[in-house]
């Protein structure tokens, strides 16, 4: 439609040109050029223009809590974490410690909340389901894991949706912060509306 357009443009000037008669010979050779070099350039665009976004088709394989997935990644079985998010550890260790010393709370209360987040997650998306992945400037951590915005058969992002519906905080580390206000604006919606862990 676009290549149409341009030749139309030039066609539609000849015409008018003509019309002048001999007055409009000079608006005659303008004609003419414009047909000349618009044709080819026009020939040379593409008919369909396509937005492209750097994203890639991928499988899942587990979920293995709130903000991990394991998944099929070129042939090989590797690990993504959602980058943007952070929800409650769900298995003790050292992390889960961490977090029960910041936030004031005990490790029981922690692994609940962390397991309620891993169910939110289970139930969004399941093993054998395709996503679709953006990588944003780093690609891995520094535990070699994927660093990915998720995104659903629907065209829902996996990221923001666990943060909207209270089951994640905000953990945004540049230079991965391509989505940081999106998921600001999906924190406080939680929070205004006590959903997930954020329930009175």
């Amino acid at each position: 439609m676009k290549n149409a357009a341009y030749i139309l443009k030039g066609g539609t000037a000849l015409k008018k040109a003509l019309k002048s008669g001999m007055h409009g010979y000079k608006s005659i050779l303008r004609a003419l050029f414009l047909l000349i070099i618009i044709s080819p350039l026009a020939a040379a665009l593409p008919s369909n223009p396509v937005k492209s976004r750097s994203v890639e088709e991928i499988s899942v394989i587990k979920i293995v809590d709130g903000d991990t997935l394991v998944i099929n990644y070129k042939g090989s079985r590797e690990s993504i974490r959602l980058i943007g998010i952070d929800t409650p550890e769900s298995i003790g260790g050292k992390k889960a410690r961490r977090d029960a010393r910041k936030s004031h709370k005990d490790m029981a209360e922690i692994l609940s909340s962390g397991k309620a987040a891993a169910e939110y997650t289970k139930k969004a998306v399941a093993p054998g389901d395709i996503i679709s992945v953006e990588f944003d400037v780093e690609k891995r951590d520094r535990y070699g894991r994927l660093l990915g915005y998720v995104f659903l058969k629907d065209g829902r992002m996996l990221n923001e949706e666990i943060i909207k519906n209270g089951y994640a905080s905000v953990l945004t580390i540049p230079p991965n912060v391509k989505h940081q206000q999106r998921f600001l604006e999906a924190y406080r919606y939680a929070r205004k509306n006590n959903l997930g862990l954020w329930k009175e």
